[in-house]
């Protein structure tokens, strides 16, 4: 798939089919992860995939209450493109022991090496998240990048066994998509650039 097609295509899928994704796209998947830009080509990345469904099923647990707990104030008024969303979000925390496959983006701070900065933590991950679901779009799979690990890090940390020296940046749930791609809703390039200065 060309690769603006992919970014065009590339709707955040928040329902997925239980089907498992073959282990070779899984790989496919980490590889197009590492191929993203990090700070001095530090590549601090790590990546958790998880497919065991009673790590899944743990996961789901704690991160359904706290789900619901939190978007019940946030669901009223919303309008409908937004309410959408948080619906969608809900239930992919709640049906979360039925995804095939969760990628929890991590990365280490390490970069300078004389004085890493946290901010270089991030310019680490999210680079190699984005390149994960653009990956997942051109593979045909459905993905979201999702933060739900600030709901519940340290339940995370300890289901996963993540070490307190590495950030947990990003979850991204995977899996053959079971509403269509589309097209993303974006502004205009026009209402965003600001050409020779602001």
């Amino acid at each position: 798939m060309d690769v603006f097609e992919a970014m065009e295509t590339c709707r955040a899928i928040r329902y997925l089919r239980p089907d498992p994704v073959p282990d070779e796209m899984v790989e496919k998947l980490i590889w197009a992860a590492t191929r993203a830009p990090s700070p001095g080509n530090s590549q601090g990345w790590e990546f958790v995939v998880v497919r065991d469904r009673a790590l899944l099923a743990r996961l789901a647990g704690t991160l359904g209450e706290r789900m619901r707990a939190g978007t019940a104030a946030l669901a009223e008024g919303l309008e409908p493109s937004q309410a959408r969303i948080l619906k969608g979000a809900v239930h992919l925390t709640e049906s979360l022991a039925e995804v095939p496959l969760l990628v929890v983006v991590c990365a280490r701070n390490i970069y300078p090496p004389q004085a890493p900065q946290e901010i270089f933590v991030w310019s680490c991950a999210y680079p190699a998240a984005q390149n994960l679901v653009l990956a997942a779009r051109a593979l045909g799979l459905g993905s979201t990048f999702a933060t739900w690990q600030t709901l519940a890090e340290a339940e995370f940390r300890e289901i996963l066994g993540i070490p307190d020296d590495v950030t947990i940046c990003a979850t991204i749930p995977v899996g053959y998509p079971d509403r269509p791609f589309g097209p993303v809703a974006r502004k205009p390039v026009a209402e965003v650039m600001h050409l020779d200065g602001w």
